[in-house]
């Protein structure tokens, strides 16, 4: 930016950009960048200014404490937990009670009424702003200090803001940023801090979440993972609550189809919202029966974020030269009726820190070769696996119990914690979901972690012998004892080429974006039943007479128990059968995504009788065989009038995956045809369900799998596009 900043106090939005991270810190540099550059673009930015770095060492000169705090750190030993936590105590003390100088203060008071004035709040000294800390050294690709200095929501008033920035300011001193500096190479003053004060985004009154642009478990590049929670976001960061999860397909996304690959409903049992109350200016409330009953963002919504992140990690790609994913956080500003403009904010962003520092080409495969009694499990961060003793630590008060190599299990982490969790062999906590701060830490530090547990530390004790496995998908495992495991490292470069095309057997959506980076061309069988049985477990015919199913309940105990499951289970949708096609379509979709553009060739549903059963409210439905094996399965199943209106579902869902989502690489695959004739049939029940052999490329094989299909393999051949021999 033009002409010299280096010694103001205060630097607004619009005069700073991505250049001026020494003089304001990578949030506030951040943010300037994204409210000049990108609000031409649609993205919404709340207008704030930054107290500059200059202002934060001028405090220090003035107060004159520099000597006092280095004398006290001289001696620092962040190994010692105890000689750690003391001397930040001691230095935040000092910051805390230090005076603030004149001249800075009223440059401070001048600003934020000069804020309230543009929201239409001159004069009040009311005016609801968040002050974040902005290091000067923050966000940097190699220097992830996520979450280290404090931020304080709702402040209202300029003597509460310049509180908080005192505070602001003593948070440089806390224990976890004294050892990350340590333990990363910076002198303790070679970081400085800026501050923001940013109009707050009622989100208290709506949502707010946080979006990377590239999955953040995988690295896959293609994904836009996207979390959300009801209130303030403090509550997703600091993972008190397991936030829902969405995936959206970047090509696809950009091509403009409705490219939403995934969707998982989080927990909804309470919200982070503004107190009246004199002691805090947050606090947190319980949900409504409503905001429990729905995905807590629309499709509309999902993908305005996804389009903001694909932007916003295009244009710091640009300025950068290279590839640069984002870590974003977003809000909601209230309903825009009683409350706020309802329009979606960006309220931070910066450089994804962990994916983007690999340049190795090699990867790491773990791989579990026994298995043990599970005693929890949650949602997997990394693909490793770790053991050790547990260690059950309940506050931050005792992480000087804590030895180096045990497993940690706690409810959750913050960043007090983080010079134990460094020494962790694996972390477990009961709450939290994939951006929380214990999430977070442990992808940076390689240390497998299962979040969102729910009662770990009940049912785990101090002392006990533990394995977590990370390798296993998105759910990750505790397991009783020291497991065996292996590791297999594999460097794809020097793996050769074959004249003969290589396609996967893929069963788990979860698996999809690592098992696509293996050098492939494509998925030569992608199984429905691990799907229907793992993302969906009822049966389709129950969802479809759900109705009828919950007129029987009121005379049927054994049928109000399939009732009551379906409800749990479908919690978040009215319409029963939109949950099979939305389900279905996001798992084949991942799969698709995950290999795009190679074809994936989708087996559609292939239970017998026996393996339907099994489903919720499956007895219902299915009749008893003597050999299921040679039964109602297959082609047979499909156009019978019992099965189908279940039929149609499938096929809705593959033609979502294809048609809205963009997957134009799904291909079919009929399994068990026994006749020519059931193949003609299957092709025209699949026309009218909306799948067209042909159009936008739709090619329909089919299994050979029993003699007629060797016998009329001509006939067949002129009814289908293909053939898989031996898939199973």
């Amino acid at each position: 930016m033009a002409g010299d900043k280096s010694k103001n106090y205060i630097l607004w939005f619009s005069e700073i950009g991505i250049e001026d991270v020494p003089m304001v810190g990578g949030k506030n540099a951040s943010l300037g960048e994204m409210y000049r550059k990108l609000h031409d673009q649609g993205i919404n930015v709340p207008n704030g200014f930054a107290i500059t770095a200059y202002a934060y060492r001028y405090f220090l000169k003035y107060a004159g404490i520099e000597e006092e705090i280095k004398k006290i750190l001289k001696d620092l030993d962040t190994a010692d937990l105890y000689n750690l936590m003391r001397k930040g105590r001691e230095v935040r003390n000092i910051i805390r009670h230090a005076e603030f100088p004149p001249d800075l203060t009223h440059a401070i008071y001048e600003a934020y009424d000069k804020l309230a004035e543009e929201f239409g709040q001159a004069g009040l000294d009311n005016l609801d702003v968040a002050i974040r800390s902005s290091a000067t050294a923050e966000d940097l690709p190699d220097a992830s200090f996520a979450g280290q200095q404090d931020t304080f929501l709702n402040v209202r008033g300029k003597i509460s803001v310049l509180d908080a920035c005192k505070k602001c300011f003593a948070s440089l001193f806390t224990n976890r940023a004294i050892s990350y500096r340590h333990d990363k190479g910076f002198d303790q003053f070679e970081v400085s801090l800026s501050i923001a004060v940013q109009k707050m985004v009622r989100s208290d009154s709506a949502y707010s979440g946080v979006i990377f642009s590239i999955d953040t478990e995988t690295g896959f590049k293609d994904a836009v993972f996207i979390t959300a929670a009801y209130g303030l976001g403090e509550n997703v960061v600091q993972g008190v609550v397991n936030p829902d999860e969405y995936y959206v397909f970047k090509p696809a996304l950009k091509k403009g189809k409705r490219a939403i690959i995934s969707r998982k409903a989080g927990d909804r049992d309470i919200k982070m919202v503004y107190s009246l109350e004199d002691d805090s200016t947050v606090k947190n409330v319980a949900t409504t029966l409503a905001e429990r009953h729905r995905y807590v963002l629309d499709d509309d919504e999902i993908l305005q974020l996804a389009r903001w992140a694909c932007i916003i990690e295009d244009h710091y790609s640009k300025e950068a030269g290279y590839f640069k994913p984002m870590d974003i956080e977003w809000a909601k500003d209230g309903d825009g009726k009683t409350v706020g403009s309802g329009k979606l904010f960006v309220v931070q962003a910066r450089p994804e820190t962990i994916h983007s520092q690999k340049s190795s080409s090699t990867y790491e495969t773990y791989r579990l070769i026994e298995k043990g009694e599970i005693l929890v499990q949650g949602t997997s961060v990394g693909t490793k696996v770790g053991q050790g003793v547990a260690n059950v630590i309940e506050t931050s008060a005792e992480i000087g119990k804590f030895r180096e190599g045990e497993v940690l299990i706690t409810s959750m982490t913050d960043p007090d914690w983080e010079p134990i969790m460094k020494s962790a062999s694996a972390i477990v906590t009961n709450k939290g979901g994939r951006t929380c701060h214990a999430a977070i830490v442990s992808r940076e530090l390689g240390i497998p972690c299962v979040i969102g547990t729910g009662n770990a530390d009940e049912v785990i004790k101090t002392g006990q012998k533990v394995t977590v496995s990370c390798c296993e998908g998105e759910t990750g495992y505790v397991y009783d004892g020291l497991l065996k495991y292996e590791v297999q490292t594999t460097n794809p470069d020097e793996i050769p080429r074959t004249r003969t095309r290589i396609m996967l057997n893929v069963g788990i959506p979860e698996k999809a974006f690592t098992q696509g980076m293996i050098p492939n061309d494509g998925v030569g069988l992608a199984r429905e039943e691990f799907i229907i049985n793992s993302h969906i477990g009822i049966h389709p015919l129950a969802l479809i007479n759900y109705e009828e199913l919950k007129r029987k309940a009121k005379k049927d105990q054994i049928v109000a128990g399939v009732v009551y499951k379906i409800d749990e289970i479908t919690l978040v949708y009215e319409n029963k059968t939109d949950f099979f096609i939305d389900k279905l379509a996001e798992g084949i979709s991942r799969i698709a995504a995950g290999f795009y553009p190679n074809d994936v060739i989708v087996r559609l549903s292939d239970f017998k009788t026996n393996e339907y059963e099994n489903l919720l409210g499956g007895y219902l439905y299915e009749p008893k065989e003597n050999n299921p094996m040679l039964g109602w399965r297959g082609a047979s199943r499909y156009y019978d009038e019992a099965f189908k209106p279940a039929f149609e579902l499938e096929c809705r869902a593959i033609h979502k995956a294809r048609s809205e989502v963009g997957l134009t690489n799904i291909k079919v695959m009929v399994p068990f045809c026994r006749t020519p004739e059931e193949g003609k049939k299957v092709i025209a029940l699949m026309k009218e369900f909306g799948l067209t052999q042909a159009e936008d490329g739709l090619e329909i094989y089919v299994m050979c799998e029993i003699p007629s299909n060797v016998i009329a393999a001509d006939q067949f051949a002129e009814i289908f596009d293909g053939f898989s021999i031996g898939s199973n």
